[in-house]
């Protein structure tokens, strides 16, 4: 429970998820927050006979306590604490898309101002892992960036997709703080600096009572949320839960003592929790009821008649079996992973609901066939848009057809992670150019088993002793893949979807406990593919050189003209006054038009570039343990020293030795 302690109204708009708290001092507790106008505001209720050392933080005319400090871009990050511990109080950290600000509020003076050209779409402060200084660590297109505070640049790896959130904590409990990372592609990652240690899908988060899944406290704001932070902001020495809504209103909370639980609850909140235990009431007592008339019907020896199917007593020996293949599809239907629910007897299914992360939307499907359909058996077709193992829980109805009440069977049953894949003939013309090739120690038994536990293979299928291969078919786009397994331990995965060949060795990494494997790679359409976004990089890069000299230049122009325009008008020549403003008018639409086709190059760079972070990122994904840290880091060089015969044989062999 949660006691409204303090409610400010700060006539400042505030950006989501820009909020801070620091004590920029090192004693007073202040807020920052982003607003729409490219500044960031610093409220100190503290010291009001004390302004803050400025001269770049501007004092704000709408609220006494709010200074204002000017950033000039939209900000997309903001955050506080402590980077540089010699200093003794916080640091704010605030990054924009191009840029990355650490600014030391109290002495009114920049820590480092750094280029970061992936972006900034979420920043964290704290120390990582065995790196012995706090680092500020950015996210943004696809890479992550972390800065001491004096703008070194300590560490650097690639994300599967572009970050929206970052946080710091003990994942594994060994003492040392892991990053959590998460994008958009819906997945967490759990770094351990630079490497990879748990991945896990998530479309959808509550917060909630940890045991009991209820409500345990409600506010509401007459306008959206931004943040929520924490803080002794009232310097009481009580920690307070701060929130923010964008229209700058600002409440803190504290936690109340066990007499005031009930007394703050709103009364929607209590009709709410009625209405939910009435019904949990008429729930129970119904199927107390069904439990009683069953409990009858087993003493009695008596068969099963219709006014039995009706209140849905069913065989007590009655059983619900599933069944997973694969569905090459019709004209009709693509091709899709059949999910065969059947019953043991005469009785039917009315209806099944399935709940699977990542797979339906909402996370959540209903079947329920027409009373014409009804039947023992019922087929389901799924399509896993990726390519990861998922627990399928199911709910099912089973009954007879003249049933009003139905029993319900819970069942979970786990998808392979390749379902998507179907076992095909061998067809060497077919091989795709594209290929992995490493060496594992284990025997051929065990990497059947591992085929076994991931694939759908037909009942009958039989794997031979090595030297095999199995051949499998995409079932969204038709693609190719070979598995051969030689007798020496030898694994060659032939696939032109480098995606696919990386989820394939980080599966077989985890089966076989792998802690480090080094490969050799070459998909020669995606290498071509990448050399040419490497090529355009460059170009944009020129090109964004040339217009940031020409806008230089115009704005000196620009300068010059207004210069002499007012000399015109102050010495009364009329007639060169207006001729130098058309000049400037001219100019500013010249200025006008470089920006947009700036911003239009920025966005292609920024793409182009998170082709390269995600290039380097698979090519990471086609190794485990060190190897693949080494990659990550020898490509970034290679990209940096802009040798791209380097970076290619890195990506083939690992290594940038001949």
């Amino acid at each position: 429970m949660l006691l409204p302690v303090f409610t400010l109204k700060l006539r400042h708009k505030i950006s989501p998820r820009m909020v801070a708290v620091g004590r920029y001092d090192g004693t007073h507790t202040c807020l920052a927050a982003a607003t729409q106008a490219g500044k960031v505001f610093i409220h100190n209720p503290h010291a009001r006979s004390q302004r803050l050392n400025v001269s770049r933080l501007l004092q704000s005319p709408l609220d006494s306590d709010v200074s204002l400090l000017n950033i000039n871009q939209a900000v997309s990050c903001l955050t506080a604490g402590i980077l540089n511990p010699e200093l003794g109080y916080d640091s704010l950290l605030v990054g924009t898309q191009t840029n990355l600000l650490a600014y030391d509020v109290y002495n009114n003076s920049d820590l480092f101002y750094r280029e970061v050209t992936d972006g900034a779409n979420a920043i964290v402060l704290g120390t990582l892992g065995d790196i012995p200084s706090p680092l500020a660590i950015i996210g943004g297109n696809c890479a992550l960036q972390g800065f001491d505070h004096e703008g070194n640049d300590l560490f650097w790896t690639v994300t599967g997709d572009n970050v929206h959130s970052l946080a710091l904590c003990d994942f594994d409990g060994d003492g040392k703080k892991e990053l959590l990372v998460g994008s958009e592609d819906f997945d967490i990652r759990v770094f351990k600096e630079d490497e990879i240690v748990a991945e896990m899908a998530e479309t959808e988060v509550d917060a909630r009572n940890d045991r009991t899944g209820e409500v345990i406290f409600k506010d509401n704001f007459s306008s959206a949320v931004a943040g929520v932070v924490e803080g002794d902001y009232r310097m009481d020495g009580h920690i307070q839960l701060i929130c923010c809504s964008v229209d700058g209103e600002v409440r803190g909370y504290l936690p109340g003592g066990a007499e005031m639980k009930g007394n703050l609850m709103d009364t929607s909140v209590e009709q709410d929790l009625i209405r939910e235990l009435s019904q949990k009431k008429q729930n129970l007592l119904l199927e107390l009821r069904n439990y009683e008339e069953n409990s009858k019907q087993a003493e009695s020896s008596s068969p099963l008649n219709e006014s039995d199917g009706q209140r849905g007593i069913i065989p007590a020996n009655t059983k619900l079996q599933t069944a997973l293949s694969v569905n090459l599809g019709s004209d009709s239907q693509a091709a899709h992973v059949e999910l065969r629910i059947s019953t043991s007897n005469d009785t039917i299914i009315r209806a099944v609901l399935i709940f699977a992360e990542g797979i339906f939307t909402g996370e959540s499907h209903v079947v329920h066939p027409s009373v014409q359909n009804l039947s023992s058996c019922i087929r389901i077709p799924i399509a896993p848009p990726k390519d990861v193992p998922v627990d399928l829980h199911m709910k099912t109805f089973v009954g007879y057809r003249n049933s009003t009440q139905f029993h319900v069977f819970e069942l979970t049953r786990q998808l392979p992670r390749f379902a998507m894949y179907a076992l095909s003939n061998p067809d060497p013309a077919k091989e795709p150019l594209s290929f992995v090739n490493f060496t594992v120690n284990e025997r051929v038994q065990r990497v059947v088993m591992w085929l076994n536990q991931n694939f759908l293979l037909p009942e009958d299928s039989e794997i031979q002793n090595a030297p095999f291969q199995v051949c499998f078919t995409s079932l969204r786009n038709a693609g190719h893949l070979f598995i051969k397994i030689k007798p020496s331990g030898e694994i060659t995965v032939s696939t032109d979807d480098i995606d696919l060949a990386g989820d394939i060795i980080q599966s077989m990494a985890s089966f076989f406990a792998i802690e480090d494997l080094q490969v050799e790679a070459d998909f020669p359409v995606y290498f071509e593919e990448l050399r040419k976004v490497l090529i355009k990089v460059d170009e944009y890069h020129s090109v964004h050189q040339k217009l940031s000299a020409d806008m230089a230049d115009h704005s000196n122009l620009i300068r010059s003209l207004l210069v002499r325009a007012e000399d015109a008008r102050l010495m009364r020549d009329m007639k060169t006054m207006k001729k130098r403003y058309v000049e400037l008018y001219d100019l500013n639409k010249d200025l006008l038009n470089g920006y947009k086709i700036r911003c239009n190059n920025h966005t292609e760079l920024l793409g182009n570039l998170k082709a390269v972070n995600q290039a380097i990122q698979r090519a990471g994904r086609l190794r485990v343990g060190k190897p693949k840290n080494q990659v990550v880091s020898a490509c970034r060089d290679a990209i940096r020293s802009n040798n791209l015969n380097m970076l290619f044989r890195i990506m083939r062999v690992g290594t940038a030795s001949s």
